[in-house]
């Protein structure tokens, strides 16, 4: 049987947590993170209104990924987050995952040094650990997927997210996955149009994911959001007003002023 590209990430991450507990214990690892002086800057509390545009974007800085391959090469992490700062970003999203979309943590701490913005580590986080290792890294929020997570395990990678002071935005793709995602107790809510297990994109899951949430929740729509009509469309259609954008960014000659523009031209 053919393994779809998340069966075999989620494969590699089990070895590589593997290769961190050789390390580093667990109960280290949690001591370190529970001790280590925090100054959050809060996701979420960004994400709560729309900006002064009508909408927030977390911009995201990313390498490289599985269906479109390198992005940007020789990607100058500091460079981004700046440039998405000064474009009026709500927030950045690094991608650390080595692999597949050639990241690394130190992608995250150097945009975190370089701008004043709130940063999302977005990864696959399956395991405890890395929850620790995401606080000791200076995240201020996580990415939990809800597809690849038992609904007990997404739960407990949430709490322990929180205990830490992150905050934790949950990906969902689905209706089975929002259930998960709203039993968990989750309130920001990642609407992925991509569907992980084939990497077809599909701008309607947006529309149809919000519409099973209610007031409590906050929800991103991310992947596939290109420019000002995917925004204006997807806006108008559920009322989302926080964007996850990426390819679009990184590839962008002036991602400064491409970002403005996609904030300052979103609809009344």
């Amino acid at each position: 049987m053919t393994s779809h590209i998340l069966d075999i990430i989620v494969e590699q991450k089990h070895r590589e947590i593997e290769v961190l507990l050789k390390t580093i214990s667990e109960p280290e690892l949690k001591s370190r993170a529970l001790a280590a002086p925090r100054r959050p800057r809060h996701f979420l509390e960004r994400l709560r209104y729309p900006g002064p545009g009508g909408i927030n974007i977390i911009a995201e800085i990313k390498r490289a990924s599985p269906s479109k391959g390198i992005l940007r090469a020789n990607l100058d992490p500091v460079h981004y987050a700046k440039s998405y700062e000064s474009g009026g970003a709500a927030c950045l999203s690094v991608l650390t995952d080595r692999k597949f979309f050639q990241g690394n943590p130190e992608d995250l701490q150097a945009a975190r040094s370089a701008a004043q913005l709130p940063v999302l580590r977005k990864d696959f986080l399956i395991a405890d650990c890395q929850i620790y290792e995401s606080c000791l890294l200076g995240a201020d929020a996580v990415l939990l997927i809800a597809r690849i997570l038992k609904p007990d395990v997404l739960k407990r990678l949430l709490d322990i997210s929180h205990r830490l002071g992150m905050d934790a935005l949950v990906e969902v793709h689905s209706e089975s996955d929002m259930a998960s995602a709203v039993d968990s107790g989750a309130r920001l809510i990642g609407i992925n149009n991509r569907n992980l297990q084939t990497f077809d994109t599909d701008m309607d899951t947006s529309v149809r994911m919000a519409s099973l949430l209610t007031s409590e929740h906050i929800p991103v729509a991310a992947s596939g959001v290109r420019n000002r009509d995917d925004i204006q469309r997807i806006q108008r259609q559920s009322g989302i007003f926080n964007f996850l954008i990426g390819e679009s960014l990184v590839k962008a000659g002036d991602p400064t002023n491409f970002l403005k523009a996609l904030i300052t031209r979103s609809i009344p």
